[in-house]
């Protein structure tokens, strides 16, 4: 299996596994009245099945984000004089200074 699947896949599962919990502590903690909304309402199966599936893509994705934002690596600066860019020179240049256009008062 390719490196980026798996990692998607525990991102995934990272993800599920936060919803989860957070869900849970919005119902245990009764945020917003939700628990007794859910608890009375004949949908609210439904309500709690929905706020894990949203928040369980919303956090897998923050977790693949920070994985994959973990690998990026800096490049070490080239030694003195060697490297790709080698020594850098500042570049002389002249220009020719113009008269500025006239004004024209009304």
């Amino acid at each position: 299996m390719p490196t980026m699947i798996r990692e998607y896949i525990r991102s995934a599962v990272a993800g599920a596994v936060l919803a989860g919990c957070f869900v849970a502590a919005l119902l245990a903690l009764d945020v917003a009245h939700l628990r007794h909304l859910v608890l009375t309402d004949e949908a609210g199966g439904l309500a709690v099945l929905m706020l894990v599936a949203f928040n369980t893509l919303l956090f897998g994705g923050v977790q693949f984000a920070i994985r994959i934002m973990g690998q990026a690596h800096t490049p070490s600066p080239p030694e003195e004089g060697g490297g790709l860019a080698g020594t850098l020179h500042p570049a002389a240049l002249t220009v020719a200074a113009e008269a500025p256009p006239p004004t024209r008062r009304i």
